[in-house]
């Protein structure tokens, strides 16, 4: 039998949030208010940030669970389209309860969003969400405006997963192998694997209450990490036979035309950026990618001494001191003149 989390020595005595809006502890009144409209629902719908992550669509799935145990109904999307769950993290369990957006309710009694700083990204459903009674937040990004009626907000937490662990544990949540699954693929995502400075001593004690219900972490890594089409190292070529060092800045840029030549969807672009921030003479690394729309999505990394964050939210975009983005409707050219003006290259 699964063990209940509530009975769990190894669970937090107390949940130490910090506000990433108002800069201080999360409120209990917060928490309590949050309990309160997702126990007087008898519908919720659960969004997360297009085109989705570890993180948002595994927090996500694993709040669904819960509240589908507690006799809930249960909507969960994210406003893609075509809508596609990424390859990457199609292990996921609980993605039965995905719907595509044309099937989320468009004026929703309690909408619960992951992993979004603001409505925009969102995506499609980002109307549907703003016309919802209530709207509560669940992130941990710093460049979150506080969108929506209910904040949970913790701009210290290294993931939004750590967030929900705490939601489902203030909900009274059984953690179980599926629920584990979910919350784990967020975690080591949004840390690297272990490997980014966001990861403190409560990650790898939240890492162990994970691992304790039995899940294979090995093959969670490989899914993850170690898997990917041919078509992708045929794109990869391509970015990197264009790849540019400037200073402290290396860039490349993946085009539609890359991907349609091999068959490669958009959503498997997503480690290039990880392969391209190895460069040992830059600080910062930024891959633009152009989407199905025609608009450039810009990732951006930095190695701790740059706010990537900074720049990107002044062009419209936001994220963590060390790894941000934006979308970018300009040219290559023009997109990384205003990024690197930003940094103070120009």
């Amino acid at each position: 039998m699964t063990p209940d989390v509530r009975d769990r020595a190894d669970r937090p005595a107390r949940v130490e949030s910090h506000n990433g809006v108002g800069g201080g502890a999360i409120p209990e009144s917060d928490w309590n208010r949050a309990l309160h409209l997702i126990k007087q629902a008898d519908e919720v719908a659960l969004v997360c940030h297009v085109t989705p992550d570890g993180d948002a669509l595994g927090s996500m799935l694993a709040v669904a669970f819960v509240l589908r145990s507690m006799g809930k109904r249960v909507v969960a999307s994210f406003g893609d389209q075509p809508f596609a769950v990424p390859r990457l993290l199609r292990f996921l369990p609980g993605q039965e309860m995905l719907v595509p957006p044309a099937e989320f309710p468009v004026a929703p009694e309690l909408v619960i969003s992951f992993d979004s700083s603001t409505f925009e990204r969102l995506g499609m459903l980002g109307d549907n969400t703003a016309r919802a009674r209530e709207v509560i937040v669940v992130d941990h990004h710093p460049s979150n405006a506080g969108f929506g009626t209910l904040g949970i907000i913790d701009a210290k937490a290294a993931a939004t997963a750590m967030l929900a662990e705490q939601l489902i544990y203030r909900l009274g949540g059984r953690l179980d192998r599926d629920i584990a699954t979910c919350l784990y693929a967020g975690l080591v995502t949004d840390t690297g694997s272990f490997r980014h400075s966001s990861t403190t001593p409560a990650v790898h004690q939240m890492a162990a209450r994970l691992v304790a219900t039995g899940l294979r972490t090995d093959e969670i890594a490989r899914e993850l990490w170690d898997r990917s089409p041919f078509s992708y190292l045929k794109v990869l070529a391509a970015a990197l036979d264009r790849v540019k060092l400037e200073g402290g800045l290396v860039w490349t840029y993946v085009t539609r035309v890359d991907r349609a030549a091999y068959g490669l969807p958009y959503a498997e672009l997503e480690g290039i950026i990880d392969i391209v921030r190895r460069t040992d003479e830059a600080e910062v690394a930024v891959v633009l990618k152009e989407d199905d729309q025609g608009a450039w999505q810009v990732s951006t990394r930095s190695k701790g001494t740059v706010d990537v964050a900074a720049a990107c939210a002044a062009l419209g975009g936001g994220g963590h001191h060390n790894a941000a983005g934006y979308t970018s409707h300009a040219t290559v050219e023009e997109t990384m003149a205003a990024f690197k003006r930003e940094l103070g290259m120009a």
